[in-house]
């Protein structure tokens, strides 16, 4: 039978790098492994023929004759000679006399292996670990809650509940997973270890028992209720204390009250995400607020004092005579707490616009005017520094 192209068993091109050459075969490693692949005949095989075609590729003496004679130059075992002379690569069996696969699964992965120990990069890749032994479970989701809240909770800070499906323990079964009077059991095919031996020719590695999932028990009679999950979706309720200060992007964590775990496993988290919702009257900016108010135009020129609307109540902002429309007052204290500087207030910053207005009775034009001409502003700007600037331009 007419052996496969090494490159092409890769999915790589003939000119292609070292780097590239190791990600196309990290990439197929995983796909074709027989711990991905329990019972897969054709898949041990094909990791076994992948593996192989790395071993030579990644040597460039032995890629080098591979190019040049190809299968032929690592044919014809002993110290014997390849093609032309080319001294052979042989080293015992017809395969050439190449490594495990799992040798140079554990080089180019930096750890675990396929036969023994374990740890490493299989207990990342694919879930199972290597040591013997009981599992501990599978542990719960953390889970995200999206809350909307206003500027004033914000500024006070407010106690919330929270309503929202998640995985809990089934009541039925108390999250064991097992019917009300079963129990369970040491794992009859794995004998409690959580792991089995398969034998593939030559090689022997070990894999997550298929029966017990690698807890190294076995349940009786599951549970009617979870099918043995030992988890069911319900409805939760929790409160939780927005601290005063946050703001939006702002995300709290309730530890355990994520999503349950499997198998005796820890519960997950809850992260709250806070959005404040954009207030009428003020703006936030940072600790400080902002606001606008409109303002009487005798009040701004003959001063006086007003009640302005706070987070908090009501101020006093005193209004000095001859105020111009746009001047910003601070009152401070009276802006946002910080989170982490003790509760520290910011202020709140406060815009006047004074008000022209729209109608006039025939008293108030009458003394209007007469202001107007003992002023001496009927005709023209009140700044008279105005004025002299713009005779250049008449």
């Amino acid at each position: 039978m007419a052996k496969t192209d090494f490159y092409e068993l890769l999915g790589v091109s003939r000119d292609v790098s070292e780097g590239d050459l190791k990600k196309a075969y990290r990439k197929q490693a995983v796909k074709y492994h027989p711990d991905k692949n329990p019972g897969n005949k054709e898949a041990e095989e094909k990791f076994k023929e992948i593996s192989h075609a790395y071993e030579v590729l990644k040597d460039p003496q032995k890629r080098a004759a591979y190019d040049r004679y190809g299968h032929a130059a690592f044919e014809g075992g002993g110290a014997g000679r390849g093609p032309g002379g080319m001294g052979g690569f042989g080293g015992g069996g017809g395969g050439g006399g190449f490594h495990d696969p799992f040798d140079i699964f554990r080089e180019v992965f930096g750890g675990g292996g396929g036969g023994g120990g374990g740890g490493g990069i299989f207990e990342e890749m694919f879930g199972g670990g290597g040591g013997g032994g009981a599992g501990g479970g599978q542990d719960g989701a953390d889970l995200r809650y999206d809350l909307e809240i206003t500027l004033v909770e914000a500024a006070k800070g407010v106690e919330k509940e929270l309503s929202f499906r998640k995985a809990m323990a089934c009541e039925r079964c108390n999250g064991s997973g097992a019917e009300p009077g079963s129990k369970r059991v040491t794992c009859p095919t794995c004998g409690g270890v959580g792991q089995v031996r398969r034998s593939g020719g030559i090689i022997t590695f070990r894999q997550t028992c298929p029966t017990c999932g690698g807890s190294g028990t076995k349940i009786e009679k599951v549970c009617a209720r979870c099918r043995g999950e030992g988890r069911e979706a319900k409805t939760a309720k929790i409160n939780v204390k927005i601290p005063a200060g946050v703001d939006t992007g702002s995300r709290l964590r309730s530890v355990g009250n994520g999503e349950a775990g499997v198998g005796g496993g820890q519960p997950g988290d809850l992260y709250i995400v806070l959005t404040v919702k954009e207030h009428e009257i003020f703006e936030r900016h940072g600790q400080d607020l902002f606001c606008e108010i409109p303002i009487k135009f005798t009040l701004a020129t003959l001063g006086g004092t007003i009640e302005v609307p706070t987070l908090f109540g009501k101020a006093s902002l005193k209004i000095p005579a001859a105020t111009q429309s746009g001047t910003t007052f601070r009152l401070r204290g009276k802006g946002m707490p910080s989170l982490r500087q003790g509760g520290a207030q910011g202020d709140q910053l406060v815009r006047v616009h004074v008000e022209v207005p729209k109608k006039l009775s025939d008293e108030q034009r009458r003394l209007l005017e007469e202001f107007a001409k003992v002023s001496g502003d009927a005709d023209q700007p009140t700044e008279e520094s105005w004025f002299e600037k713009a005779k250049k331009f008449f």
